[in-house]
């Protein structure tokens, strides 16, 4: 370790997560803050905002060492395909090499015994992290309340119906800007948080009763029709999305529709250094909209309500 400030490192910046926890930390004066990006176009947002960057893509491992040095913590986030395998041994093997301490990563929902595409990568990563000797802390949020409206690109609601393709389970579900609220605190005190595994998620709705809340919220009728994961692989290939992910998610879409979510997992408002209360709760929200809640209601609002 240094005995200056603590240099924190930033994958994914330019995502929705790694963008939040870069958010939620630039105000902090006992961390030196660096944002990972992959060209100096991106860079100049966050050069603009005072946050330092450095020059670093997964695919192009050259980058990977000189991104790294004097980094002491970082957050490692990746994308969902089997690249994250190659790519996140890379990273690992340059950061124990650049004397790294603490590693967050953000991971995926799913059991241990997980054998479904990117929930079981993660878990390969997950026990790599381990295995190199890092400090770690990993975060298994569950799904993102951001996804109610769309996933990868495709409208999940049309005139006033939620077409998804998981039956009717109940998901416990957690706002993504929660999720890079953890990984913030697990950078800034990862002596709380070592060895951890917090699977996030702390409300628990099926799409039948988010269609119900919508329709009390929004005024207006909703309802979900449960579509078969089959028909979500059919779609893809009809719009030739090709690209071998798609069967993948069909077979996530099949495992989610059986998977058990009996209660929200514990985490966020429960662990230590969080202390911000949030009516996060997809059913408390009448009152008070935070977070991608609000932007839910403001999007149905502007975009389903007017047609």
């Amino acid at each position: 370790m240094h005995d200056t400030k603590p240099t924190v490192l930033i994958t994914g910046a330019t995502g929705q997560i790694g963008g939040d926890t870069l958010r939620f930390l630039q105000g902090d004066d006992t961390i030196e803050l660096v944002a990972a990006v992959r060209s100096p176009a991106k860079a100049q947002p966050f050069e603009a905002r005072g946050i330092r960057t450095v020059i670093m893509d997964f695919d192009h491992e050259h980058t990977l060492a000189p991104a790294l040095q004097g980094v002491d913590r970082v957050l490692l986030v990746t994308g969902y395909s089997v690249d994250m395998l190659r790519q996140s041994k890379a990273f690992l093997d340059r950061a124990r090499h650049a004397g790294v301490q603490h590693v967050v990563h953000l991971g995926a929902c799913g059991d241990d015994d997980a054998t479904i595409g990117h929930w079981a990568w993660h878990q390969f990563v997950e026990r790599y992290v381990q295995w190199c000797g890092f400090s770690f802390t990993h975060l298994r949020p569950e799904c993102f309340m951001q996804n109610l409206l769309s996933y990868d690109g495709t409208q999940a609601v049309r005139n006033g119906v939620i077409e998804q393709y998981t039956g009717h389970t109940r998901f416990s579900w957690v706002d993504g800007e929660d999720v890079a609220r953890v990984a913030a605190q697990a950078l800034l005190h990862p002596q709380r948080h070592a060895g951890q595994t917090y699977r996030l998620g702390y409300d628990v709705k099926s799409y039948d009763e988010v269609a119900q809340v919508m329709s009390e919220v929004l005024g207006q009728p909703f309802r979900y029709d449960a579509q078969s994961p089959d028909v979500f692989l059919e779609n893809m290939r009809a719009a030739r999305r090709r690209d071998g992910l798609h069967e993948l998610r069909a077979r996530q879409l099949h495992a989610h529709g059986r998977r058990h979510h009996p209660r929200g997992r514990p985490g966020v408002r429960q662990l230590p250094g969080h202390h911000r209360p949030r009516a996060g709760a997809l059913g408390g929200f009448r009152a008070q909209a935070p977070g991608c809640i609000r932007l839910l209601i403001e999007y149905m609002s502007e975009s389903f309500c007017k047609r």
